[in-house]
């Protein structure tokens, strides 16, 4: 099926691309900007699932992974979203170097014609997006607002000078 009208989400991240794909594919990680629990098996045919607010579950599956620059996989809701069902539709996200940062590009195509979904769609990208920012570049995201359960309480650090460590990781 081709898709005249993919939705597209460009962002700037002050980080390398190989910093910012860790943040894509490295469970402890990715658990930083988004979701309550993950199990992610990043290679082509791995699995993809995420519980992002204690209520609903993505599935999907990897279709394409190549470090530092692209990450290809289905996406929809096993639980939860009955109008995108899981594995029905594709994520492409694309690192591009511009300086000593990255153009983070995301393509999710095939999405259900109706403006709620991809409206929805729209602002969880941008939500998600601009909290993996915030951690890819040394902050802390804080705990994520679309949590619909309170989220678990945050695990201390037990590593002295753990943000000294986080940004040795960045660079």
């Amino acid at each position: 099926m081709i898709d005249d009208n993919p939705l597209v989400k460009e962002m700037y991240i002050d980080a390398s691309p190989e910093l910012v794909f860790r943040y894509l594919t490295e469970p402890d990680k990715m658990l930083r900007w988004m979701g309550l629990s993950l199990e992610i098996d990043p290679r082509p045919g791995g699995t993809f699932r995420l519980d992002p607010n204690g209520q609903e579950l993505i599935r999907g599956e990897y279709l394409e992974v190549i470090p530092p620059r692209r990450i290809v996989f289905t996406w929809g809701w096993e639980q939860g979203n009955t109008k995108v069902p899981a594995g029905s539709t594709i994520v492409e996200i694309d690192l591009i170097r511009r300086g000593k940062g990255t153009v983070l590009r995301l393509t999710h195509r095939n999405l259900p014609p109706e403006e709620d979904v991809r409206s929805n769609h729209e602002y969880g990208w941008s939500h998600h997006f601009g909290r993996l920012k915030v951690a890819a570049e040394g902050g802390d995201p804080g705990p994520d607002p679309c949590w619909i359960e309170k989220p678990p309480e945050p695990q201390t650090q037990s590593a002295p000078n753990a943000k000294e460590q986080e940004q040795n990781e960045r660079r």
